[in-house]
């Protein structure tokens, strides 16, 4: 199964993490099922940006993000080449280094 590592981030991930997920997860559902609470208000449906993550190592193994996934891309803090929406994106069978980025545009965190 591939691994997706979760680099340090203060709120969502303190010290990192180091998942192993079954391939056709989305990047967000298998940090949410291993308790990296991830922000992602729109429920998952790629209609905000505050699941937005930056595939470091890895992203040439998930398929391309759709028009529609780019354009909410644009709206995001941080943006870069290798950013994507973690409830668009779908874990194939390589490994992934995930970095959350710092901030997101999102006011109000959400549970669960």
């Amino acid at each position: 199964m591939p691994k997706i590592l979760v680099l340090p981030h203060p709120d969502c991930a303190p010290h990192g993490a180091e998942l192993e997920v079954a391939p056709g997860t989305s990047i967000c559902d298998a940090l949410l099922d291993k308790h990296v609470e991830i922000e992602h208000a729109c429920g998952k449906v790629g209609a905000c940006t505050t699941c937005h993550v930056i595939v470091r190592q890895g992203g040439d193994s998930l398929a391309p993000p759709s028009d529609a996934e780019e354009d909410m891309l644009d709206r995001a803090w941080g943006v870069e080449r290798q950013s994507r929406l973690s409830c668009q994106a779908i874990v194939a069978e390589a490994d992934l280094v995930v970095e959350i980025p710092k901030y997101s545009l999102n006011h109000a965190k959400e549970n669960g």
